[in-house]
């Protein structure tokens, strides 16, 4: 069958994710029969580099033939098994691993099936442990502007994106919001360091109001992805840091799509130099292969539920799939790469490569800014640089951009007027240039006086 037979079959019965499913109308699915590295291929031959890591869960490459090989001699051995009273080796291993290379003292791991549900682990551990220890009056949380931390109720209610959020408002409990730390909001001539360092401000005047009734703070380390690649300055997690161990209130670092190299460190805390009581991993913790989420914790919020009488004082939630054999071992040949091919160090030349490429962007005329932290790089447009007037979303000019970039080969997904690349490791300095090249191309195309809008998906639509 061909893609136009393919795209037809999913129409009838596949309802697809953030999608407004009438724009298909006009704009093709893409079917994807098989994918090879960087590339994705569909049933007509065509190929398209993966410039956003199929949702920014790929490390390594699609069809990794290490990471298949793990996965084929697990096959063999256990496919799953219940994780309450039974245990089996690729956990156990993959626990120790994590252990080992977390920042000190995350000892304790607790599995979950995704990102969403790492968030609602972290949450509800925290809520518990307070209880656990005699201050039941600690309810709330703090978490940043713009911040995005998953699509589950527990977690939307963190969620600062409106177009995930403001639909279920109803369902949600607010909590309180710090203004965020993005640096392209800085002034003109401010340093990163110095900006973040001034909006830190407003988190302490937070902490220091609301501490009495605060659980934690929950943050996207370094790098806020959903809202459009916002970035920040480590000094913010140091001063966080200290901030929450002065007025007694748990740190939530979310590095479900930050971790495992990403930001130039395995873990972006690294940067901070910072431990925090709760570290969500999730995406690349399988290097796109299976979903599985982990939450790392200290020993003191371990002991706070370890009791031989009160099985209240246990922590309550579980998942059917939790600590799956399949995932984990994904995840242990995963972690088996980045000891052997010198990852890190590799990464680090690439995202110069990534610098480069991009560097004439600024000068471009519709360029507000192009920043970049480790392999994460994001270019954002504006209709007018000098006013920094954003385009009218109702033009889609995003989508308009992933429309002719996927005409060329090469898929990008922009959030609203921000073209991002979370690219996997496996792309050469060549795939690089061929990616931003083309991502230009389409910039050009869709910034041009009098481009019409398209249809397609909600996710060019802030």
């Amino acid at each position: 069958m061909n893609n136009h037979d393919w795209m037809q079959r999913d129409l009838k019965h596949v309802w697809h994710p953030c999608t407004q499913m009438q724009d298909h109308e006009t704009l093709p699915i893409v079917p994807i029969q098989r994918g090879e590295g960087v590339w994705l291929h569909d049933f007509e031959g065509k190929r398209y580099l993966d410039a956003v890591s199929s949702w920014w869960v790929n490390l390594f490459g699609h069809a990794n033939p290490r990471i298949n090989a793990a996965l084929k001699q697990q096959l063999d051995t256990l496919e799953h098994v219940i994780l309450a009273g039974f245990t089996h080796a690729p956990v156990i291993e993959l626990s120790e691993k994590l252990v080992a290379l977390a920042p000190p003292g995350l000892t304790r791991c607790f599995y979950g099936d995704n990102g969403s549900a790492a968030t609602e682990i972290a949450l509800k551990m925290s809520l518990h442990f307070w209880r656990n220890t005699g201050k039941p009056e600690k309810t709330r949380f703090i978490c940043l502007e713009s911040g995005y931390h998953g699509e589950t109720l527990g977690s939307l209610s963190v969620t600062d994106i409106p177009l995930f959020s403001a639909t279920y408002a109803p369902l949600l409990k607010e909590h309180l919001r710090a203004p965020s730390p993005d640096c392209s909001r800085r002034a003109e001539g401010e340093s990163w360091e110095s900006h973040s360092r001034r909006q830190f401000q407003h988190m302490e005047q937070l902490l220091e109001q609301h501490h009495h009734e605060v659980c934690a703070v929950i943050v996207e380390p370094l790098v806020q992805g959903a809202a459009g690649m916002k970035m920040y300055h480590p000094i913010y997690l140091t001063l966080l840091r200290e901030a929450c161990d002065r007025f007694g209130v748990h740190l939530i670092a979310d590095e479900i799509a930050v971790g495992f190299g990403r930001t130039g460190t395995l873990f972006a805390c690294e940067q901070a130099g910072i431990t925090p009581d709760f570290l969500c991993l999730s995406k690349g913790l399988t290097a796109g292969y299976l979903p599985m989420s982990v939450v790392m914790t200290t020993e003191a919020v371990y002991e706070a539920f370890y009791d031989r009488y009160e099985t209240l004082k246990g922590f309550l939630h579980s998942h059917s799939y939790t600590g799956n054999a399949l995932a984990t071992r994904a995840a242990l040949a995963s972690l088996e790469i980045f000891e052997s091919d010198n990852v890190l160090a590799n990464n680090r030349v690439l995202a110069q490569v990534m610098a480069d490429a991009l560097a004439p962007l600024a000068d471009h005329p519709n360029v507000l800014e192009v920043r970049q932290t480790g392999m994460i790089a994001a270019v954002e447009f504006v209709q007018d640089k000098s006013t920094r007037t954003p385009f009218d979303w109702r033009e889609r000019r995003g989508l308009q951009l992933f429309e002719h970039a996927l005409g060329k080969g090469v898929l990008l997904r922009p959030i609203g007027n921000v073209l991002y690349f979370i690219p996997p490791y496996v792309i050469t300095p060549d795939e690089i240039r061929f990616m931003v090249a083309t991502a230009a191309e389409a910039l050009d195309h869709a910034t041009r006086p009098g481009a019409t809008p398209g249809g397609g998906t909600t996710l060019a639509i802030p």
